[in-house]
């Protein structure tokens, strides 16, 4: 049923590693807001993981991909979100300089449902996943003539390895969130991850299929 399955782990664990606007997003949340919001917003992104698995199981991700207008519309939407996020964070770091005498640690408390929320939308605006599951299981399910079970279960592989990196690295970043709530040190984090995700977005504003 399914074909060389630790090449494909070999594979999903390379993908899940390297940094991408996910990660920026939890990194973010864990050393700013803590444990809750940066485990709120790894779980949100492994639900969009999984939503995208069962689009792609039953087809519905390769209409995305295959549709120039749905995968424009798509892509600029989740750029247009990172964007925003960039600048929220470049917005709190600006208050942060303009109020030195601000207590530190203290700023808007983002809880597990908000992060819950950011990390859903930033995965499930993101056509390149969707792209990524439709061009990568098939070469793994199998010459079977259903590719639904197998696309669900390695599917569910990929979700689960992301559950344990995602959520592993969340609580790693939050125990070094003590420190890094520091006032200059957490404006110049906010800063750091406004870039870093305004530069996602405009990266995937400009990629093409």
């Amino acid at each position: 049923m399914i074909h060389h399955l630790w090449i494909f782990l070999g594979i999903a664990a390379v993908v899940i590693v390297v940094p991408g606007p996910d990660t920026a997003i939890v990194t973010k949340n864990a050393l700013l807001h803590g444990r809750r919001a940066a485990l709120g917003t790894a779980f949100g992104v492994e639900t969009g993981l999984a939503v995208w698995t069962v689009a792609s199981a039953f087809g519905v991700a390769s209409l995305v991909r295959a549709s120039e207008t749905a995968f424009t519309a798509l892509k600029l939407i989740g750029a247009a979100y990172l964007v925003w996020l960039g600048i929220q964070a470049l917005r709190s770091a600006g208050r942060r300089a303009a109020n030195p005498g601000e207590e530190p640690g203290r700023r808007s408390s983002l809880d597990g449902r908000r992060g819950f929320r950011q990390g859903l939308i930033s995965d499930l605006a993101n056509p390149k996943i969707g792209a990524f599951f439709t061009g990568l299981l098939p070469q793994f399910a199998g010459p079977a003539h259903s590719v639904l079970i197998p696309f669900l279960v390695l599917g569910g592989l990929f979700v689960l390895m992301t559950v344990v990196w995602l959520c592993g690295y969340a609580l790693v970043a939050v125990k070094a969130s003590a420190v890094l709530r520091r006032r200059r040190v957490s404006a110049a984090i906010d800063r750091l991850s406004g870039v870093i995700l305004i530069g996602f977005g405009i990266r995937l504003a400009l990629e093409r299929r």
